[in-house]
């Protein structure tokens, strides 16, 4: 099945958590993404999705191809998503293998960018009579991956391409893409968790006569082999006199959710959670909450598409607590209000909709965002 709404929606949002300056510019990708039809499939008109990729050597430089139908101009390698990829990053996966013939398994996700997207580019394509295309656009989004060996032979695909290159960051071809990736810090090379769609991929579809390349980014801690490491989260169920349930509203420029309702909320540390919890509630809203007065009412098993890191969501109910709601961290957060679980508001964030009626229904477990 290609990739689904609820997975292009989120990128989405993330991208624009970090980039809501470019809202009106990418309006025709969100109303393509209301719209009836598959956004992914090429025949949808007046537009669909496509999926680059930047791929960064040890030497900071990008690979670019020289691609036929654009009249020979240097690009970063991609294409029109296919029905078998699971994710948009699983298509620009698939792209650079067909294009230039560097395997999967030979790529690594960005720890600035992980596995969201680093542009989102919305552009028009001319009308193409000899394949019965009209104008349309492209929604084109491009990810970052380091090549993991020194370096890497490339074999282009006639087909489409007739040459490659790679080039300083500075010279990108695209500048939108060149601007994001000389803003980013780029610093921290590969990204340190299993890039679980990459070794997926290759494992599906080998490259002929590809040499296997080892894994660097497995455990070695002694943790035990197909292990994949999960984000705790903890969030604070707290009610007031009249049952209200105390929300976020979520900073636009937020890298997480922005203009969303949320649960008071933050990641574990090297501490217990509730440990975290506690912390959180003071350093965000200024609460001070009982260790002995903290129940867990509820669990989330979350995972955001199949590149990103599952998460462990822990809900934990304060039966006592002392202060007033306060915004404390401005820049994540900009109101505190309470609303009621009956009744909560269409932007709320979709796993605490989820937390506070199964919590409201006595169900101490759900999950989100997983395949069976």
């Amino acid at each position: 099945m290609p990739p689904s709404r609820t997975h292009i929606h989120e990128l989405v949002t993330a991208y624009l958590g970090r980039h809501p300056g470019e809202r009106p510019a990418l309006g025709p990708l969100v109303e393509a993404l209301d719209a009836p039809g598959e956004v992914t499939a090429r025949a949808t008109i007046p537009g669909h999705i496509t999926c680059s990729a930047a791929v960064i050597d040890h030497d900071g430089r990008v690979l670019h191809v020289r691609h036929n139908a654009s009249g020979g101009k240097w690009l970063l390698p991609g294409g029109h998503v296919e029905p078998e990829d699971a994710t948009l990053m699983a298509a620009a996966v698939r792209e650079i293998h067909e294009e230039t013939g560097i395997p999967p398994q030979a790529l690594c996700r960005s720890a600035a960018f992980r596995h969201e997207p680093a542009d989102i580019d919305v552009h028009p394509i001319d009308a193409n009579p000899a394949k019965g295309e009209p104008a349309h656009q492209h929604y084109d989004f491009r990810f970052v991956f380091h090549l993991v060996p020194p370096s890497a032979e490339t074999t282009p695909q006639p087909e489409e391409v007739s040459g490659t290159d790679w080039r300083p960051i500075d010279q990108v071809t695209s500048l939108t893409m060149r601007s994001k990736l000389l803003a980013a810090d780029l610093s921290a090379g590969p990204e340190p968790v299993n890039a679980s769609v990459i070794r997926r991929h290759a494992a599906r579809h080998p490259p002929a006569a590809a040499r296997p390349v080892p894994d660097h980014h497995l455990p070695t801690d002694g943790t035990p082999a197909g292990t994949v490491l999960h984000v705790v989260g903890v969030h604070l169920f707290l009610q007031d006199a009249d049952g209200r349930v105390l929300l976020g509203l979520r900073h636009p420029d937020s890298a997480y959710a922005g203009r969303f309702l949320h649960t008071l909320a933050g990641h574990c540390e090297r501490e217990d959670a509730v440990s975290s919890l506690i912390r959180e509630a003071e350093e965000e809203a200024g609460l001070l909450l009982d260790r002995d007065a903290i129940d867990l009412v509820h669990l989330v098993h979350s995972q955001n598409s199949p590149t990103a890191s599952p998460r462990i969501q822990l809900f934990f109910r304060a039966r006592t607590w002392s202060g007033v709601p306060r915004v404390r961290e401005p820049v994540r957060c900009v109101e505190w209000r309470w609303f009621d679980p009956g009744s909560l508001p269409d932007n709320t964030v979709p796993y605490t909709r989820q937390a506070i009626e199964a919590i409201l229904a006595s169900h101490p477990y759900s999950d989100m965002g997983w395949t069976r």
